[in-house]
């Protein structure tokens, strides 16, 4: 069984409640009706009744077992919008602001619900950018304790099922050596409940192999790395700094660190910067033809998670599956 299967596998077992705010977007709907017919999550649309319904009948989509939730309607409403002024009020906002945002951006209805538990995540992007997705998520949600950030992991598939994650590949430009070092925390916890690698070795990666050049830039890796291994407090396997050959091959591994228990056995790569982050990753998808799922949010406190706007109806689908799991961390 392969690396997605296992996902889908996984949850449909679980049975979590994914809110998908934006049913304006026919992929939306072709999604949530595969979704609810394979049985892998409780799709939840937020807007109109009518109007999605009517939609969908347009484009002969059934939606047997898909939920719609009016916000106008809901008895939850005025909760949200208490506890939203509650999230933002040091920041000025008024209780007659977060009425109006909540019922004019399904966005931030979709994070309330996450926040108060009446879904299990959220999968949004298809039809918003990232900033879009991330500022409510950022808001209300915020992040897990001890981790300030929020990263884009992806996980990498081979043709012959090896199984890596690579990260920050999608969300912070030029991490410091703290950010970074949190960057690997989040990237192995996702290597091992989403990737479901049960030994995550993680590689900090470097144009430098263990002080084989030397520049600020390798320093911030070393600082990086030196850091990450105290926030793991040996519950993750992480060295660096490392150059790629030396984190993948073994017979470089062992001529450029012997001894390492990670060189030549890296399973989740940290790039130093999101140039080489997306870079990598891109690089690795379209020449060495790997599946890239992803981007996956780390970091956030309860999971929500940003699709391309040029996703199709299989990655909103994969996402979903995803994101059902990114809770049982």
């Amino acid at each position: 069984m392969d690396l997605m299967e296992k996902i889908y596998s996984k949850s449909k077992k679980l049975g979590k409640r994914i809110c998908l705010p934006e049913p304006s977007d026919d992929r939306v709907l072709y999604a949530a009706a595969k979704i609810a017919k394979d049985g892998i999550a409780y799709p939840v649309l937020l807007g109109k009744e009518d109007d999605i319904r009517a939609r969908a009948k347009e484009i002969s989509v059934n939606l047997k077992g898909v939920e719609i939730i009016e916000p106008a309607k809901t008895s939850s409403l005025q909760g949200y919008i208490e506890t939203l002024y509650e999230r933002r009020k040091h920041k000025g906002m008024t209780l007659d602001e977060a009425r109006e945002i909540l019922l004019s951006d399904p966005l931030y209805y979709a994070v309330m619900m996450v926040y108060s538990g009446d879904v299990d995540g959220e999968v949004a992007g298809s039809a918003s950018p990232t900033a879009n997705v991330l500022r409510p998520a950022l808001q209300v949600i915020k992040t897990k304790p001890g981790i300030s950030l929020v990263s884009g992991a992806f996980i990498m598939i081979s043709k012959d099922d090896r199984v890596m994650v690579f990260a920050d590949c999608a969300v912070n430009p030029d991490p410091d050596p703290e950010q970074l070092a949190e960057i690997a925390i989040s990237s192995a916890r996702t290597a091992k409940s989403v990737a479901m690698i049960v030994q995550p070795r993680v590689a900090m990666l470097s144009f430098s192999t263990k002080g084989s050049g030397v520049h600020p830039l390798v320093d911030k890796v070393k600082e990086a790395t030196k850091l990450a291994k105290e926030f793991s407090k040996g519950e993750f396997d992480i060295d660096g700094e490392m150059q790629a050959d030396t984190a993948l091959v073994d017979s470089v591994a062992k001529k450029k660190a012997p001894g390492s228990s990670v060189a030549g056995r890296a399973n989740c790569l940290i790039f130093p910067d999101l140039n080489a982050g997306n870079i990598g990753y891109k690089l690795v998808q379209r020449l060495a033809g790997m599946k890239a799922v992803g981007p996956i949010l780390q970091g956030l406190a309860k999971p929500v998670n940003d699709l391309s706007r040029g996703c199709s109806v299989d990655d909103i689908y994969d996402l979903v599956a995803i994101t059902s799991l990114l809770g049982e961390e």
